[in-house]
């Protein structure tokens, strides 16, 4: 067998001795449609596809009631009340609660509402 040396598989690299500059970019002429949207796409802002009907949420009743656990329940207005309940009986009484409470809320009956009444 012969004696055959193998070529060193590390390479030496050399560092520069100062940073060289970046490119620039060269100055182009600013004709056409504006840049940085696709083709096709409409610049202008059209409106709301989905206007709002006027309604917006003031109250939440969350149920929590996982198999073979024990429920739990939050009611929650913007009105200020914040109520829960553990357990079955309990979180059968605040969903009835929180179902009188539409009638009552300060925040969904208006005086007028409450005049005629």
């Amino acid at each position: 067998m012969s004696d055959r040396r193998h070529p060193s598989l590390k390479s030496i690299t050399t560092t520069p001795d100062r940073p060289s500059a970046a490119p620039q970019p060269v100055d182009t002429a600013a004709v056409g449609e504006p840049k940085g949207v696709a083709e096709g796409v409409p610049i202008a802002v059209r409106p709301d596809p989905h206007p709002g009907d006027g309604r917006y949420p003031i109250a939440w009743l969350t149920i929590c009631a996982p198999r073979g656990a024990i429920p739990t329940a939050t009611s929650k207005c913007l009105c200020g009340r914040d109520r829960s309940a553990v357990g079955k009986p309990r979180v059968l009484a605040l969903v009835a609660d929180h179902e009188s409470h539409r009638d009552t809320c300060p925040l969904r009956t208006t005086q007028e509402g409450r005049a005629a009444a």
